[in-house]
């Protein structure tokens, strides 16, 4: 893939987490190094829990499982040889387990990291670190599932 982010690489990609084409969406950007993924998002005041300082469980879950399937779609576009320009290779979610280490504080970017941690083919599993302050706050495992270039018709 290119410097471009993976999400913009995914036509018609209206996910309310990671669709640019959504304008009321977070519209978080991942980026893949050949390796893993990393993302940066900095969540707005409304995105709160309870605490207007906390960072809402849901939104996190949002992220991590967008930026997880982002992972797997660029791992296996790569690892399938998809040239820069074809569409890449089509990921959604079999499964989300989210550990919440600590309170996530609202108080500028969070950031995360993803790696592809196993791989059968069809079912790729990848692990994702949510980080801010430098602290660790949340921990994700998304189990993405490949489906062919026409699953959204």
């Amino acid at each position: 893939m290119s410097d471009k982010a993976i999400q913009d690489h995914m036509p018609e990609n209206n996910c309310f987490g990671c669709g640019p084409n959504n304008p009321g969406g977070l519209q978080i950007k991942s980026y893949w190094d050949g390796e893993q993924a990393t993302c940066t998002f900095t969540p707005d005041d409304h995105h709160c829990a309870g605490p207007k300082t906390v960072l809402n469980g849901g939104i996190i879950a949002t992220i991590i499982d967008c930026h997880g399937i982002c992972t797997a779609s660029a791992y296996a576009t790569q690892k399938d040889g998809v040239a820069d320009g074809e569409h890449p290779v089509n990921c959604v979610t079999g499964s989300l387990h989210v550990d919440y280490l600590r309170p996530t504080p609202i108080v500028g970017p969070i950031e995360m990291t993803a790696k592809v941690t196993e791989d059968s083919g069809k079912k790729i599993v990848v692990d994702i670190d949510l980080m801010t302050e430098g602290k660790p706050c949340a921990k994700g495992q998304v189990l993405a599932i490949r489906v062919p270039q026409d699953w959204k018709a």
